[in-house]
């Protein structure tokens, strides 16, 4: 990590003396993908290398490697390096079977987070979490930092439009890490049964919210850098409508355009990309929008969107594509609702600003880091 401080942070994963002696003798199951690094070491190498028991790997939505197009299916398979078998989260089913449970003692979640709802690794966290309590396995999180930990915006989830894309009552920015995130889905009773989930989280030494850092890998094929990581939470909406948001260049994410519709100055073409963006949106078409790839815009703004609506209303142009869908990644209705019905921003933002300061009420007995 690269960080804004005189002595750095160490992440849980790195953080060997925490967890080591917990695993002796333990058989492991491992749910991570190509983010669970050790000083530039996959954790299941190092894992190995010193002689810890690991059995089975659990991998989530772009795969074990992480080079999956976003959706993509994704089947079971074995990891060609150390021949473990390789159970996929992102396939026919979002939990596994018991049978892939059965044989395993402790199961360790360490993929990197990017603290926004709808990025669907804290799903498969709470599914693993679910299967963890229901087959009284111990679960241990590696936590790492959040890249978006300085902001809690956005709505709550209405829990009429929970999905895989948003399963827990949190805004879409929650600031949280993974590891205070599981504490919270464990204290507040959102996992079913009555037993008790065995939760250990190794937290990140030296760590604060106050820290700026850097992501040392891409979380994902379509978040490729930092710049990415901060405007995902204001342009993930536009996958609900016409608009590109650059997928199927180099730069998703940090562009949004259409072909009909003139967005702005900047034109771009979206393109096949294998393990990317397979079936881009928009693909070929010439595209007019704007690049925001040096705009300063952090945490959640709605402006984008709502201006890009008003544009399409004018040229009465079809811009919401998938009102379901929508209504999924806001974890509500009343975004789409404020735009047919022509509210102002600040008019809408209003209507969950005291269901956040509950929300941070409710989530500070599980924060273990400073703000």
């Amino acid at each position: 990590m690269k960080v804004n401080t005189s002595i750095a942070i160490e992440v849980g994963a790195a953080r060997t003396a925490q967890y080591l002696p917990l695993l002796k003798g333990k058989r492991v199951g491992l749910i991570v993908n190509q983010s669970a690094q050790v000083n530039g070491v996959h954790l299941v190498d190092m894992l190995l290398a010193n002689n810890i028991d690991v059995i089975r790997i659990f991998s989530p939505e772009h795969g074990f490697r992480g080079d999956q197009d976003a959706g993509a299916y994704i089947d079971s398979s074995i990891d060609s390096k150390t021949g473990i078998p390789i159970v996929s989260l992102y396939g026919k089913k979002k939990r596994p079977s018991l049978d892939a449970l059965q044989d395993i003692d402790v199961l360790i979640f360490d993929i990197q987070d990017v603290g926004v709802r709808f990025y669907t690794y804290i799903s498969t966290m709470h599914y693993m979490m679910q299967s963890a309590k229901d087959t009284q396995k111990e679960f241990i999180v590696f936590d790492r930092p959040n890249p978006n930990i300085h902001h809690v915006a956005g709505p709550l989830l209405d829990k009429r439009f929970r999905s895989f894309v948003g399963m827990h009552p949190i805004p879409i920015l929650h600031g949280m890490t993974v590891g205070e995130l599981a504490m919270m889905i464990n204290g507040e009773g959102w996992l079913s049964g009555h037993e008790q989930l065995s939760l250990k989280v190794i937290s990140v030494a030296n760590y604060s919210a106050s820290d700026e850092y850097t992501l040392p890998i891409s979380p994902s094929p379509n978040l490729p850098n930092q710049q990415s990581i901060y405007l995902y939470p204001s342009l993930c909406l536009f996958e609900a409508t016409a608009v590109s948001v650059g997928r199927g260049t180099d730069f998703p994410f940090q562009v949004f355009g259409h072909h009909q519709v003139n967005l702005g100055s900047f034109n771009f073409s979206p393109r096949s990309i294998i393990g990317a963006a397979r079936y881009p949106k928009l693909e070929g078409q010439e595209v007019w929008g704007m690049d925001l790839r040096n705009s300063t815009v952090r945490g959640f703004d709605l402006g984008w969107l709502f201006s890009a609506y008003r544009q399409f209303k004018q040229q009465g142009q079809p811009f919401i594509i998938h009102p379901d869908f929508l209504d999924k990644l806001a974890g509500t209705n009343i975004i789409r609702l404020a735009l047919e019905q022509g509210l102002k921003v600040h008019q809408l933002e209003a209507l969950w600003e005291k269901e956040l300061e509950t929300f941070k009420k409710r989530r500070a007995p599980y924060l273990l880091y400073d703000r």
